[in-house]
């Protein structure tokens, strides 16, 4: 049975569904990124996709992987960062989070295409990954909130709402490396390295269709600034209000702040 939303809203170009619980909210993002994946193979044989990783995006990512219906032989699969100089096979990479939340619990993919951080490669790594994404237009990009309101590792101190490039390397903000202490996969912060190579705003909003999955109180402040604080790199999630592809997804918890009468 379809999860029923407990509040639908519009908050300027961005739509809004709240849900009771983590598991309603990625379960009814989940039929709907199932749809875009159809259609798109409907319509042009191929879908292209870029997912995002980290424990927001567990119950989407669990519900998607279980839904009859998908020709996962036709679908692209992408990500949308990594971490420089992480030894190969660390259980935080994130491909490796991507097979273990996914990939491994589908039939085989037309492709997956794992973003690469090799040291003395890396402006090749970027450019790379970037043709790519040029070659295999998305047609859905499912991402999360991060704590300090960044998508992707588009952090604060660095986001760029025109960036000129669709894959960077970056310096991760202390906020951003400590929320991956939080959520269990390093044990301490000097462990986290301290920059990474990202997809840019530019490239996540590419996509034909963008699903924005935030569960957890965790997350309530950085969806407050995202949907009433002013349209700032500062918030880099606040310009999702401008992007009228984009459908917001919260549970109950992470809406409390900007919806204090759930």
């Amino acid at each position: 049975m379809t999860p029923q939303p407990l509040i639908e809203s519009v908050i300027e170009k961005l739509e809004i569904s709240i849900y009771h619980s983590n598991q309603d909210m990625g379960q009814a993002a989940a039929l709907e990124a199932a749809e875009i994946i159809k259609t798109a193979i409907q319509e042009k044989g191929v879908a292209s996709i870029i997912v995002a990783t980290g424990n927001s995006q567990l119950t989407f990512l669990e519900s998607l992987r279980e839904l009859s219906g998908i020709d996962w032989s036709k679908v692209h699969i992408f990500h949308m960062d990594e971490y420089i100089d992480l030894p190969e096979g660390h259980p935080a990479s994130f491909p490796t989070f991507l097979r273990h939340h996914l990939l491994d619990h589908i039939t085989e993919t037309a492709a997956f295409y794992p973003v690469k951080a090799r040291v003395g490669q890396i402006e090749a790594d970027c450019s790379e990954y970037a043709m790519l994404l040029r070659t295999h237009p998305a047609d859905l990009c499912a991402m999360g909130i991060g704590e300090n309101g960044h998508i992707a590792f588009n952090d604060p101190p660095f986001a760029e709402f025109d960036d000129p490039v669709w894959v960077k390397v970056v310096r991760l903000d202390q906020v951003s490396r400590q929320q991956q202490v939080g959520e269990g996969h390093f044990p301490r912060l000097a462990e986290v390295p301290t920059h990474a190579i990202t997809l840019t705003i530019p490239a996540l909003l590419s996509a034909k269709h963008v699903l924005c999955i935030v569960p957890e109180t965790r997350k309530a402040d950085a969806v407050y600034q995202t949907l009433n604080g002013p349209i700032t790199e500062a918030c880099p999630a606040s310009i999702l209000r401008q992007t009228s592809h984009v459908h917001l997804y919260l549970d109950a918890d992470a809406a409390a702040k900007s919806y204090p009468s759930l």
